[in-house]
């Protein structure tokens, strides 16, 4: 990887952006390289759970100033194909099967915010600064709105969509767009924390919770849905990994899916 780093401890892959000299804005070749990596991530049983980290400064600073040079020039069709990248992108991190945790250590602009909303939880150092700066350029956060709204609101979205002002890590955790903010020396602690709940969970039981929480959020409670929720906890009672929770739970013995257990 040219612009990815990747390190995997006891059920825990974490991938760090790392391009710290420009802020890790991403450029197609970052966007290519994140949904390659989730991509493959999603297949490998034994990745638990997903940390998405950034090296440097700042998380995430949205795009590449180069790559945004070059993008003035492309035509619609281009532009299409390109915005089709990142929504891509952005879609693989968000369906992907693992339990996923962004550690924002540092600034997160425009497309970074994305990055974040598209992760199922985010842990924020308290000195972090968020912007959605995109009509300050004449552009829209079109791409990475179905996360970010979804993450923080459709009211706290109508105001930093369209005011682009900058906003601290507390406004962030009360909006609902990260879980928790600590000081930096406490970052890893706090996401280790997180990991270790992921991994301790089954991994069927994991992925299916993810699906159902995909399905159910924001939908009208009607019979279909009910249905579907009944034969979900039907199906995951039955299967050899819901069976072995019990029995453990019951024999006060560890589940076999257990790391080192």
């Amino acid at each position: 990887m040219k612009h990815l780093t990747l390190h995997f401890e006891r059920g825990v892959e974490t991938v760090t952006l790392n391009r710290p000299e420009v802020r890790n804005a991403f450029n197609d070749e970052v966007i290519a390289e994140l949904t390659a990596v989730f991509s493959e991530l999603a297949r490998r049983s034994e990745v638990r759970c997903v940390v998405l980290a950034g090296n440097g400064p700042a998380f995430c600073a949205g795009a590449d100033l180069n790559w945004m040079k070059r993008m003035a020039g492309y035509t619609r069709e281009e532009n299409l194909a390109d915005a089709a990248a990142l929504a891509r992108m952005l879609e693989v991190i968000y369906h992907c099967p693992k339990p996923t945790v962004a550690r924002v250590q540092g600034d997160v602009y425009a497309g970074g915010m994305g990055l974040v909303a598209a992760c199922d939880m985010a842990v924020s150092v308290d000195s972090a600064q968020y912007c959605l700066s995109e009509v300050k350029l004449g552009l829209i956060p079109a791409t990475i709105s179905p996360y970010v709204v979804r993450a923080m609101g459709a009211r706290a979205a109508h105001r930093y969509f369209l005011t682009a002002e900058r906003f601290g890590a507390a406004e962030a955790l009360r909006i609902g767009l990260v879980h928790e903010v600590v000081k930096a020396e406490q970052l890893d602690a706090a996401v280790a924390a997180i990991t270790q709940a992921l991994v301790s969970a089954g991994p069927e039981a994991m992925k299916a919770c993810k699906k159902l929480l995909h399905d159910v959020a924001g939908q009208e409670i009607t019979a279909g849905l009910v249905q579907r929720t009944v034969e979900g906890i039907a199906d995951i009672r039955a299967s050899d990994e819901g069976r072995e929770g019990i029995q453990s739970f019951l024999g006060k013995r560890k589940p076999s899916w257990l790391l080192g257990g």
